[in-house]
């Protein structure tokens, strides 16, 4: 097995996206388990594994169609899928948000989710492989999933104490996924 090798499905570029994926499923086990603080460590890990692996695909020439849809997965996974549910499962954990809140957040993040899919999907149709714009339009998910980790920071140090704050800065957040923000790319 070539680890260099471009057509590889298990190349090294793949690999390290690989252990992203890794990363957010035992992030989210975490989440189940209320352990938030590793989980975050994990979501952590599994962002510094994502600019690796790009980083690894663009010198090593391993750039193809395969891993753009494997990068796009773990990021819909690791960004987008488990920051919503640590923020839901922690706004459960801290705050005293009632069946009525349950039921409003947990719509809330549905479309959080829907729209960062949108988002991923969106950018995999103008994306061609290797290739890097100097911007990204609209919030790139991994930047997302930060802001719901702030927004974390802030339940569980109560700086908000409210699930409709929590709520509305959510809805702000999937909104500004598939915007015409300009964000440069690093």
């Amino acid at each position: 097995m070539n680890l260099y090798d471009q057509n590889n499905r298990f190349n090294l570029a793949n690999i390290i996206t690989f252990g992203n994926i890794a990363c957010g499923i035992a992030a989210m086990y975490l989440i189940g388990q209320n352990r938030f603080v590793l989980a975050i460590i994990l979501a952590w890990v599994a962002g510094g594994l994502d600019i690796a692996d790009g980083k690894v695909a663009r010198r090593y020439g391993l750039s193809n169609e395969f891993g753009i849809q494997l990068d796009s997965f773990a990021d819909f996974l690791s960004f987008v899928i488990m920051p919503a549910f640590l923020l839901f499962y922690a706004v459960r954990f801290y705050l005293n948000i009632g069946e009525v809140g349950e039921f409003v957040l947990g719509v809330v993040f549905v479309w959080y989710i829907i729209s960062g899919l949108r988002r991923l999907i969106e950018f995999n149709l103008k994306v061609d492989a290797g290739k890097v714009e100097r911007y990204f339009e609209g919030v790139p998910t991994p930047l997302g999933a930060i802001l719901l980790w702030f927004i974390y920071l802030a339940v569980a140090y109560s700086l908000i104490s409210s699930w409709l704050i929590v709520a509305l800065l959510v809805l702000v957040i999937a909104w500004s996924l598939n915007s015409k923000l300009r964000i440069p790319h690093p």
